[in-house]
């Protein structure tokens, strides 16, 4: 009994907190709501498929008006669940991690770029990550031919990492683009600037930082300058890396969308969609 009502009291929650969400986006300016979304970022893991299907997956993204989405997963293969759900929509990402003990010693793993040239060599993979890697890392000879089969395999890298990671990424492929997970490991608006100079190729996925851009709500002016500055090298995502946030994803879209609707409408329409579907090609491939 208890545990039954647990649940109830769980999926009411749930429930209110959609119809609260709905609620809030309906306020938003329509060409906000309106506008399609290009997540760059997210995850479908052993976790999440034990509880979240891929029909659901795809009815989620669908409910919040995510028209393509790029998908890691661990293991990689997992991915291909949703790909084969819905090909039209999902950009599949081909992960490294087996497990999630992975994240912190893949580039110890000598056998790993002859694993990963193997799935690239059979195609479909659009990108490559998310990898986990730091300073101290940053010159590991697993990690430097992970970066040279991307350049090979022409495929975005998307690297969680440090500054001088990304200065290790472009003094061997200088040409390469690049997403740079959550602003970076020190999200700060003149850093970014100061990257974004430097690195033409380097773009910015801005998953999970939401609060940062705009504490309380409020778009602030440091990152309101960054974002028109630099409007054609950001990008969004909501980084479901628990099944947690699968279930809280109108959550963040809301966030996500409502910090956008403080932007001009041209400059939102760009980091939300424009900017992804440049870079992974996908409305071109789909015509």
């Amino acid at each position: 009994m208890i545990n039954t009502i647990t649940t109830d009291n769980v999926r009411r929650f749930f429930a209110f907190v959609q119809s609260f969400v709905f609620l809030w986006l309906l306020q938003l300016p329509t060409i906000v709501f309106a506008t399609p979304l290009f997540d760059v970022h997210l995850h479908y893991n052993q976790a999440d498929v034990d509880v979240v299907s891929p029909a659901e997956i795809v009815s989620i993204l669908k409910r919040n008006k995510v028209r393509y989405a790029v998908v890691t997963s661990r293991p990689p293969e997992l991915v291909r669940q949703l790909y084969q759900q819905a090909p039209d929509m999902i950009v599949p990402m081909l992960g490294v991690y087996q497990t999630l003990e992975d994240k912190s010693r893949w580039y110890k793993d000598k056998d790993l770029p002859k694993r990963v040239e193997a799935a690239l060599k059979k195609g479909s993979w659009k990108a490559l990550g998310e990898l986990h890697i730091f300073a101290a890392q940053r010159n590991q000879p697993v990690f430097r031919k992970i970066i040279q089969l991307a350049v090979d395999y022409q495929v975005p890298l998307i690297i969680h990492g440090d500054p001088a990671v990304i200065d290790t990424v472009y003094s061997i492929a200088p040409n390469h683009p690049v997403i740079w997970a959550h602003a970076g490991t020190f999200p700060y608006a003149d850093l970014l600037a100061d990257y974004l100079k430097r690195y033409p190729r380097l773009h910015v996925d801005l998953s999970v930082r939401d609060d940062r851009i705009a504490p309380g709500g409020k778009l602030s002016d440091d990152w309101y300058t960054l974002l028109l500055t630099f409007s054609d090298r950001f990008m969004i995502g909501v980084d479901t890396y628990s099944t947690g946030r699968w279930k809280r994803f109108e959550l963040v879209t809301a966030k996500i969308r409502h910090w956008l609707s403080q932007l001009p409408p041209d400059i939102a329409q760009q980091i939300a969609f424009d900017n992804a579907d440049k870079m992974l090609h996908r409305s071109a491939n789909a015509r």
